[in-house]
């Protein structure tokens, strides 16, 4: 492995991580969207792999970012 190789493969693995945070936050606003819908959890959890506790908190953490959005 030289040095060339070696920034090409550190590149690749930050461009990875940059698409992985956008597609966590896309998958967040649909877990909202379906909340929203009246998806029962327990589908939302299956569908997403996510337990009860990860989808609640996603949830809850859209209902904060609309309270503050709502407040300025």
């Amino acid at each position: 492995m030289d040095k060339r190789s070696l920034a090409q493969m550190a590149q690749r693995f930050r461009e990875a991580e940059q698409r992985t945070e956008i597609l966590r936050q896309e998958l967040a606003v649909a877990i909202r969207q379906a909340d929203a819908d009246d998806v029962p959890q327990k589908d939302i959890c299956e569908a997403t792999g996510y337990t009860r506790q990860q989808v609640r908190r996603i949830v809850l953490a859209g209902d904060s970012e609309g309270d503050a959005a709502g407040t300025t």
